[in-house]
């Protein structure tokens, strides 16, 4: 049996790293990693057409942009290295020009609780921890065999000039998340626990078909304050009996402020775009009670605000709250 026209289709997910441009400069103004993805890829042009054995001193064998023939800036064997290149920090002339990674690379989780050691943290905490979180992916939604080249050879050049891919791909994603950034995390001696963190996460996706880079930035920062009561007790009457009941009560509210954007980038045109985003401002309060042993009593109110970066949209305020009884059947 002899395959004639075989077909390869699929997906394709990998864990990478991309911390090296997580703090470089991007915004509606501009972006530095942006600027380097653009100019990478007439690195990687003339790479690929020596690579295919042709003369680029030759000026017969260029385009009027000074491009290899068949490699122009819109081809897809052009875009997809100069872009994982630029946005992982990478010499773009050691980044592979397939589509598929061979080595996942780590990413991690780290808790520190080494502090409580020393003595002054174990005369003032009951417990002290630091924390720091990161994961990264690169993935191809979508791939598929080029039925169009498979079918005829020699009519390896598309529409826009370049030579045709024997893959062909939609679009290509990043994405990266510092879960969180940073998180301390402490319970002093009087039962006061307090805790602080950031995150941070951007998500980037490149259409191969018209050169859009969607970009999808967000910042949050979270600050929280507990307290614990404990044996308090106060009196109260359930089925006409006179009772006192003695619990713990936690107290807990947490402040947070996310900020997001999605910014669309043209690689062709000096024109960058909000398309969405918002500020969100939200605050909760829990304070829970246990009755008995099996029976808890819990009270909580929510807000949130949240203000648009576009002006098509309306500034949002949501609020909530209520009680909750929850007894607990068995041991």
């Amino acid at each position: 049996y002899q395959a004639l026209t075989p077909n390869t289709s699929g997906n394709f997910n990998i864990s990478t790293i991309l911390i090296k441009t997580a703090f470089s400069k991007s915004d509606e103004s501009g972006s530095d990693t942006f600027d380097t993805f653009k100019s990478n890829r007439k690195d990687v042009a003339f790479r690929l057409a020596s690579e295919a054995g042709i003369d680029t001193t030759n000026p017969d064998n260029l385009d009027p942009e000074g491009d290899p023939n068949g490699y122009g800036k819109t081809s897809q064997q052009v875009l997809l290295p100069s872009f994982l290149a630029a946005y992982s920090g990478k010499d773009v002339s050691k980044q592979k020009s397939g589509i598929f990674k061979d080595v996942p690379l780590p990413n991690w989780a780290i808790k520190y609780t080494g502090l409580m050691d020393f003595k002054w943290f174990k005369s003032n905490f009951k417990r002290f921890s630091l924390a720091h979180g990161y994961n990264s992916g690169y993935t191809v939604n979508q791939f598929s065999t080029n039925l169009e080249l498979q079918a005829d050879p020699a009519d390896d050049i598309d529409q826009s000039g370049n030579f045709k891919s024997q893959i062909i791909l939609s679009n290509v994603n990043l994405t990266e998340q510092f879960s969180p950034l940073f998180k301390i995390d402490m319970e002093m001696k009087n039962s006061v626990t307090f805790s602080v963190e950031m995150k941070k996460d951007r998500a980037l996706s490149l259409s191969l078909d018209n050169g859009l880079l969607t970009e999808i930035k967000g910042k949050e920062y979270v600050l929280g304050l507990g307290y614990r009561i404990k044996d308090l007790k106060f009196k109260t009457k359930i089925l006409g009996d006179k009772k006192t009941l003695s619990g713990d009560l936690n107290i807990k509210a947490d402040v947070s402020l996310r900020n997001n954007k999605t910014i669309v980038r043209y690689l062709d045109i000096d024109n960058n775009q909000i398309t969405a985003g918002q500020k969100l401002w939200s605050g909760t309060f829990k304070a829970d009670y246990a009755l008995s042993k099996s029976f808890t009593t819990l009270f909580y109110f929510d807000y949130t605000f949240s203000e648009s970066e576009i002006s098509t949209s309306f500034p949002q305020t949501t609020m909530r709250g209520g009680f909750t009884l929850r007894y607990n059947f068995g041991n």
